[in-house]
């Protein structure tokens, strides 16, 4: 596998994100930042910006993919109403979380550095245990870029 030149760059995002938001929580606007700038690009280049510019993808391709066993995905992963309900899982206890935190933008900063530690160690024992990119297909920002996707070339389709 072929390590793209975006993902050397991108690679660092996770660690400054995981490590760095531990002692500076408002690194986690980075996590809002760029699910605000993916999700705009998916309109147009759909999962364009798991394969090429995802920090975690980057992780799972340089790093946990010298890790992985190899092993079967299970045949769950692929079926989508099983991603539907990681998604609603996911958005369901960060909203809770986020409205837990009040008003404090640290605090709200901290909820999505938790989110991407926590997505971020499912994702190794996934890897490990299964192929190394098995989280991206349960991944809920994925699952949600692609049904953006859908949707941008049906209303393309129609004019």
């Amino acid at each position: 596998m072929k390590t793209k030149k975006t993902q050397l760059i991108m690679v660092w995002f996770l660690p400054l994100i995981v490590i760095g938001g531990l002692f500076v929580p408002v690194l986690g606007y980075l996590v809002v930042a760029m699910m605000a700038f993916f999700l705009t690009l998916s309109v147009f280049k759909g999962r364009f910006w798991c394969w090429n510019f995802c920090p975690r993808g980057a992780f799972l391709d340089i790093v946990l993919s010298k890790l992985t066993f190899n092993g079967r995905v299970p045949k769950i992963f692929r079926k989508q109403w099983f991603r539907w309900l990681v998604f609603i899982l996911f958005l369901s206890f960060l909203a809770f979380r986020i409205f837990s935190a009040g008003n404090s933008l640290i605090a709200i900063g901290s909820v999505f550095v938790v989110m991407c530690i926590i997505t971020t160690i499912i994702s190794i024992i996934l890897g490990t245990t299964t192929k190394h990119r098995a989280w991206c297909m349960v991944c809920p920002m994925g699952t949600l870029q692609e049904k953006i996707a859908k949707l941008g070339s049906k209303k393309s389709d129609s004019n």
